[in-house]
C-alpha cells in the first residue's frame, strides 16, 4: 500500500489555534484523527513489525536504585527510530508532521525555541499490568521542552484496557487523563510542570514519543555534560 503525503487538516491552523493556546493556558494539548485511518494504520502495522520482530528492549531508568524493582516502575519496551530505516517509512512521515507542528507553533510558545528533537521512542506496554510511574520528563534541564505522543491503539477502553496517561499539570492535585487512543497526537510542556504516569495497561499498548529541544537550554546541558565528563578523566582534578 502506498504511502499519503500526509493528513489533509489544515497543520498551520491546529497549530495556531489549537497546539498553542492550550500549551501556554494548560501546559498540554491533544489532537484526533490527525493523520487518518490509512496512515495510522501504516503506522500501526510498523510498529507492530518491529514488536514482532524483537527490535523492542525494557525501558530503562535514570539512576542507580538498589532494591526496587524496574519492571515495577517502568514496564514498557522500546526502540529509538530514526523514521529513515527500511520498513519504517511510515513511522517517518508521522514524525515530519509532527516536525511541520512544532515548526508552525513557532515563536509562540514563549521563550522556547526548538532546533532539534530526539529520535522517535517506539514503546509498548504488553499488557500485562504494566505502567510507567509518576515522573518527569525533564527534571534536569537537558534541553527537553515539548513531549508529543502519537497513539496507535485500536478499540481502546480505558475501562477494560486501562493505560490512561494521567497528568499531573503544575505538579498539584489536580489531573488530566488522556487515553491513548487510536491516531491521537499529544503535546505537553517537558519539564516540572507535567509529572505523568502510565496507568497499567491490560492490553496491548504502543505509542511513538518524541522530544523536542530547547536550543539555549540544550546547549548548557551539552556544556555541563562535557566539563563532567573531562573532569572525571583528568585524574589530577579534585573537587572545588
Amino acid at each position: 500500500m502506498p504511502l499519503k503525503h500526509g493528513p489533509s487538516v489544515d497543520l498551520e491552523k491546529l497549530a495556531l489555534e489549537h497546539i498553542v493556546p492550550r500549551l501556554r493556558s494548560a501546559g498540554y494539548c491533544y489532537l484526533d484523527n490527525i493523520l487518518g485511518e490509512e496512515l495510522g494504520d501504516q503506522v500501526l502495522a510498523q510498529v507492530r513489525h518491529l514488536h514482532q520482530e524483537g527490535a523492542l528492549k525494557d525501558g530503562q531508568l535514570a539512576g542507580n536504585l538498589r532494591g526496587v524493582s524496574k519492571k515495577h516502575l517502568r514496564g514498557d519496551k522500546i526502540a529509538w527510530i530514526a523514521g529513515t530505516e527500511e520498513g519504517c517509512e511510515a513511522i517517518g512521515l508521522v514524525l515530519s508532521v509532527i516536525d511541520r507542528l512544532v515548526v508552525l507553533c513557532g515563536n509562540h510558545l514563549g521563550q522556547c525555541y526548538v532546533k532539534e528533537r530526539s529520535k522517535a521512542m517506539v514503546a509498548c506496554y504488553p499488557g500485562n499490568g504494566a505502567g510507567y510511574v509518576r515522573h518527569v520528563d525533564n527534571p534536569t534541564k537537558d534541553g527537553r521542552c515539548i513531549t508529543c505522543i502519537y497513539y496507535l491503539n485500536k478499540n481502546w477502553d480505558a475501562k477494560v484496557h486501562g493505560g490512561v496517561l494521567r497528568i499531573f499539570p503544575g505538579g498539584g492535585s489536580e489531573v488530566a487523563d488522556v487515553e491513548p487512543l487510536f491516531d491521537r497526537l499529544l503535546f505537553f510542556w517537558s519539564d516540572r510542570r507535567n509529572p505523568h504516569e502510565v496507568q497499567p495497561s491490560y492490553a496491548i499498548r504502543y505509542a511513538l514519543t518524541v522530544w523536542y529541544f530547547d536550543a539555549k537550554e540544550r546547549a548548557a546541558a551539552k556544556q555541563r555534560f562535557k566539563r563532567l565528563s573531562e573532569s572525571r578523566q583528568d585524574p589530577t582534578s579534585k573537587d572545588s
